[in-house]
């Protein structure tokens, strides 16, 4: 009995039973912190990301007081946790933070050579500076940093944003950067001061300002109110730079390219051109048109009168205009029988030379009246007449009536010449100048070559009326306001 007692292993199962609990105990307990560990300290440092947002929000709200005059300084802290906080407002940070404006007009040479071409790419405008027609100007920028890890937030610009190690740019709060589809304000908040604070501390933000902004426009000399030129191009350069653009893409009379090698958001605005009755001169403009609205065009008519006593008899007037590669003319000529025929062409060059001409279906009929005679005379050249058709004369099939593409649109129609196809003057008109104006405003220019021009501009005049395309821009306040930032 005592010898198989002895032998027993009854009393081991015991002792075996409680190591195997604790060794599995031990293992599950380091697996759980092998693997949950980084997630808990991605968890924290989400959590101080976090924070450092609010507080940017917070100093975005104060700095706001401060740059629009309502307090002379405004102090935020900071907890850095592990990150550094740096005020970037030297000129080695301007170089990446700045903002540039440009103005142009169409009768600018440097619109239609390079720089319209290069516009979404930073420095384009480089070398024309001193154009005619052509106002560049810019501020600095800098920014306020928090960087802890890969993990950037900034205020720049008075908005506040977030940068993520997958270079992804966000907007944690709007910037200064107001548009209502006809006028842009533009208050940049200029930083100045060189200071990193890092550690495990709290970091206090004291911004200050004299209260003084600097109007970079209008300034009632050259850079006026309603604006003269034809497009306004905004190029801001920044860490930021991808959220800058969805910003200003989410506004709804803007839209923004980028320029990825250079860090730059490009912000287009088109300046819409006077419209109404004036008199009329041998250039005027005519705005982008609203592509939505199928006929666009409301008036666009001439009140020619005569110039001398040989009466109004143009031989060979032409009404142009040329958007990159497309070119529209209308061509005036007086008939025997006291009236003005009325022919037009449409190039668009992209098309390997493609020429779409027409003209007045009956020369007697599909013509506009002269009215008295000699010095007296004159005619309306109503480019939207719905009562004159005009028959294709090309040789060629169209190419432009067609579905939509880069040099169609609608309607789809197959014209030819052995067609004999007409079309109204009032539904060639509104076709044409919508896909000239495709690219931004247009700008005609009158003449007569070969001959003397028969019209008096003193007495003649132009009715303009359009649906434009929304959000031109008409107006542009912009102004410079100088914060001072120090860290302690």
């Amino acid at each position: 009995m005592v010898k198989n007692l002895l032998r027993s292993e009854k009393a081991v199962s015991a002792v075996v039973g409680v190591m195997i609990i604790l060794a599995l105990t031990i293992t599950s307990i380091s697996v759980i912190l092998l693997y949950s560990a980084p997630s808990m300290e991605n968890m924290q440092d989400m959590a101080s990301a976090q924070r450092a947002e609010q507080a940017f929000t917070v100093f975005d709200s104060r700095t706001s007081k401060v740059a629009l005059g309502e307090s002379p300084s405004q102090t935020t802290s900071f907890s850095i946790m592990d990150g550094s906080v740096s005020v970037n407002g030297d000129e080695q940070a301007y170089q990446n933070s700045q903002i540039v404006v440009v103005c142009t007009q169409l009768d600018s040479t440097s619109w239609h050579t390079n720089y319209r071409n290069n516009r979404y790419k930073w420095n384009s405008w480089e070398g024309y500076e001193s154009e005619d027609n052509v106002t560049v100007f810019n501020s600095s920028l800098g920014s306020i940093t928090y960087i802890q890890g890969e993990r950037l937030i900034g205020y720049e610009g008075g908005g506040v944003w977030s940068k993520y190690p997958t270079g992804k740019a966000v907007m944690i709060s709007p910037p200064e950067f107001h548009y209502n589809g006809e006028t842009l304000t533009l208050p940049i908040m200029k930083i100045y001061g060189n200071e990193v604070f890092s550690g495990k501390t709290d970091v206090a933000v004291t911004v200050s300002s004299d209260n003084m902004p600097v109007v970079l426009y209008p300034d009632n000399i050259d850079r006026v109110n309603p604006l003269n030129s034809d497009k306004v191009l905004i190029y801001i350069k920044s860490e930021f730079y991808t959220a800058w653009a969805e910003y200003a893409d989410s506004l709804t009379y803007a839209s923004a390219e980028t320029d990825d090698a250079n860090q730059t958001a490009v912000v287009e605005l088109e300046v819409l051109p006077e419209m109404g009755k004036d008199q009329l001169k041998q250039a005027f403009k005519i705005g982008s048109l609203n592509n939505t609205n199928p006929t666009p065009l409301y008036d666009f008519a001439l009140n020619l009168e005569a110039k001398s006593s040989q009466g109004l008899n143009p031989n060979n007037y032409q009404i142009a205009a040329t958007s990159g590669t497309k070119t529209l003319t209308y061509y005036i000529q007086k008939t025997g029988n006291d009236k003005l025929t009325i022919e037009l062409a449409y190039e668009d060059t992209a098309t390997n030379g493609g020429i779409e001409n027409w003209e007045g279906a009956n020369k007697n009929e599909d013509a506009f009246p002269i009215n008295d005679s000699k010095e007296d005379s004159s005619a309306t050249v109503d480019l939207l007449s719905e009562s004159i058709n005009m028959i294709y004369t090309s040789n060629e099939a169209d190419f432009s009536w067609g579905p939509e593409s880069s040099v169609s649109i609608p309607p789809d129609l197959y014209i030819t010449k052995s067609q004999n196809q007409t079309q109204l003057l009032y539904n060639i008109s509104q076709h044409y100048m919508k896909l000239l104006t495709m690219d931004g405003s247009v700008k005609f220019n009158i003449q007569s070559p070969g001959q003397s021009d028969p019209v008096d501009y003193s007495e003649s005049t132009l009715n303009l009326f359009y649906d434009g395309m929304p959000g031109s821009i008409t107006y542009l306040h912009v102004s410079r306001n100088d914060l001072s930032v120090a860290l302690s």
